[in-house]
Parts: C-alpha cells; sequence; structure tokens
C-alpha cells in the first residue's frame, strides 16, 4: 500500500484475475495525525465496473488462526455482489467461479490490514476465506440483503473442486462442513441464470 503525502485517496483496480473479481486497492494519506484511506465511493467503483449498490454492511470476528468460514453464495436473483476488507489480522481469501463460462476457475489473495486492499466477489461466484492469524476482523459490503432459501455454500474439501488452501483448515463450522458435494440440482439450481460475465 502506498503511504503519500496529500494525494486524492481514490481508488484504483490492482487486478481483475477474472471477469467482474477485482483487487481494489489505493493510497493511504498520512499526516501528524495517523492516516486516512477511502473505503468505498459510488462514482469511483461505478467506473471501475463494480456494482456500487450497498443493501447491507456486515463484520466478522475469527478468534482463531487456521479458521475457515465458507464458500457462501446466493442464487438469482439475490445473488450479490460482495466487497471484503481486512481490519485487522491476516486472511487468504478464495473466490470459486461458478458462471458457466469460467465455471470452476479460482481466485485466492491475501488481505491484510496493513495493506488495506479489498477483493470485490461478483454475483455467480462463491467466497471463503482462511485466517492467517488470531483474531481476524473482516468488513463486508453487500450489494443484496441476506436470502436464506437463495443461500448456498460449497465445502472447502469439496472432490469436485480444487480450492487453493496453505494449509489445511483446524477449524470449521458444523455448517460449513456439512454441504453436500457439489450437484447442479442444488447448488445451481435457480429462478433465473447467473449474470453472464460478458455483459
Amino acid at each position: 500500500m502506498a503511504v503519500v503525502k496529500g494525494a486524492h485517496p481514490g481508488l484504483r483496480k490492482l487486478a481483475e484475475p477474472l471477469p467482474g473479481v477485482v483487487l481494489l486497492g489505493g493510497p493511504r494519506f498520512e499526516d501528524e495525525r495517523g492516516s486516512f484511506q477511502r473505503c468505498f465511493c459510488r462514482e469511483e467503483l461505478a467506473a471501475l465496473g463494480v456494482d456500487p449498490e450497498v443493501a447491507q454492511i456486515n463484520l466478522s470476528r475469527t478468534w482463531r488462526r487456521g479458521t475457515f468460514r465458507g464458500l457462501h453464495y446466493q442464487l438469482p436473483p439475490a445473488c450479490e455482489t460482495k466487497i471484503v476488507r481486512c481490519l485487522s489480522g491476516r486472511l487468504f481469501d478464495v473466490v470459486l467461479d461458478l458462471r458457466p463460462e469460467t465455471f470452476g476457475q479460482t481466485y485466492a489473495v491475501e488481505l491484510t490490514a496493513e495493506e488495506g486492499r479489498a477483493l470485490v466477489v461478483p454475483p455467480g461466484c462463491a467466497h471463503g476465506f482462511l485466517t492467517l492469524t488470531d483474531d481476524v476482523l473482516v468488513l463486508y459490503v453487500t450489494s443484496a440483503p441476506y436470502d436464506p432459501f437463495r443461500e448456498r455454500g460449497i465445502r472447502y474439501d469439496d472432490p469436485h473442486f480444487r480450492i487453493p488452501l496453505p494449509f489445511t483448515p483446524e477449524i470449521v463450522s458444523h455448517r460449513d462442513r456439512s454441504h453436500p458435494d457439489f450437484d447442479p440440482s442444488w447448488h445451481l439450481q435457480a429462478e433465473e441464470p447467473f449474470p453472464c460475465v460478458s455483459c
């Protein structure tokens, strides 16, 4: 993360490894008081092709290193864009693409509070993370409200996929361990298709 004096602290696209999967960054402004960094700007996100709609802002705290949360997503018409940011500690963030054109592709990146980067997870992608330190605080900005009837999950060790993790998780919730092996009739059955990657 660039630390600069007097610079405009705008958001910028650092990488787009998969369509709509965007790694965000931006300079951190520092002076004698401390620092300032922009985390959200509707106009800047829209200019980068990121859905700037905000329906919910969620905060998760994970106590122990080696805990895995995910992989979670929602089916259409409740699918959502997530903007994920680490506020404390370090995490290994994972995206699994379930859209037809890029099905099964993955992207993983380490997010830390110090670097201040954020990851955009578009509709049609499952998201999860593995904590690399104790006491990890994560902020999610989502474009759609939680819908328990359209929520789905994929296990980190589902044999249908190869989820890249630096080590085997030590703590996984009963709910996340209980997701069934991938079955399109359950995991992808929706009232409408995921948004087109090229749209």
